[in-house]
């Protein structure tokens, strides 16, 4: 049997007790593959703090285990479809190792680059093949708290709906615009055509990344965790930057350089 019934404090409520459960069993693959998040066009948010700070209309079930139902289900949250699953179910539902009792299905995003080009000086992230959604994630949250107007991402990037790249966004995700790219030279190149200067972080760079002037349209384009940008990719850009560093280190993590150019964007827009 996929449902029990279980009286407690909350009143009568049906619950998930297994694993066969077909709603159980989609969770589990809308989690490891991203065609069917893509063709269900849902993603998977785990933990009270993601689900609280989703926008309401956007969230289509949600799914509570047993012991969350019992000490912290409330009345607002039940304003949403949801079904009760034990706890042990709950857990193989989950991406993490540690769930916190609720995850919930919410309708993906779909941007225009008008979208993130409404703003008379956008200030934008360029992203080619980046491969670690952890490092995606803190991006994502990095351009929220620089004031970025979005994220573009190039073909190779992993996937923003990655359980992983969602956790790592700690809500940006719902907040700040991306696009998705299906060719980052023509993309860079409409940039270009609407006045907007793209500024690659690149080893071969001549500027200190502190001395252009980034007040007016700016994009930094950032390239590969291992590799960087291609040859190709940077010839694009209008100029290239570098983050000086001392001892032997060739590079930072994307994710920190990323920080470090947005950061600066910022401070000079504030100035």
């Amino acid at each position: 049997m996929a449902f029990c019934d279980q009286r407690g404090k909350k009143g009568n409520t049906r619950m998930i007790t297994s694993t066969a459960n077909q709603q159980v069993r989609q969770l589990m693959q809308l989690n490891k593959k991203g065609r069917l998040r893509n063709a269900k066009d849902v993603f998977v948010v785990e933990g009270p703090r993601m689900f609280r700070e989703a926008p309401k209309g956007r969230i289509e079930k949600v799914y509570v285990a047993e012991s969350f139902f019992k000490s912290q289900w409330g009345e607002k949250e039940a304003g949403f479809p949801y079904e009760v699953v034990q706890d042990s179910v709950f857990k193989a539902m989950c991406d993490t190792q540690t769930p916190q009792g609720i995850l919930c299905l919410v309708k993906q995003y779909h941007y225009s680059l008008e979208e993130l080009l409404k703003k008379e000086r956008p200030l934008l992230l360029i992203l080619d093949n980046i491969q670690d959604p952890g490092n995606l994630g803190t991006m994502m949250r990095t351009a929220e708290g620089a004031g970025a107007d979005g994220v573009i991402l190039g073909p190779g990037c992993v996937d923003m709906y990655n359980p992983k790249t969602i956790r790592s966004t700690m809500g940006s995700v719902y907040r700040v615009p991306f696009f998705q790219a299906r060719d980052l030279q023509e993309t860079i190149a409409e940039l270009k055509g609407r006045g907007i200067r793209t500024f690659a972080a690149y080893l071969d760079g001549a500027l200190d990344y502190d001395r252009p002037d980034y007040r007016e349209g700016t994009a930094f384009l950032l390239g590969n965790e291992g590799n960087g940008l291609t040859p190709e990719l940077a010839a694009c850009a209008d100029a290239w930057v570098r983050i000086p560093m001392e001892g032997e280190l060739e590079s930072l993590n994307v994710s920190v350089a990323s920080a470090i150019l947005l950061y600066e964007a910022y401070r000079q827009r504030r100035l």
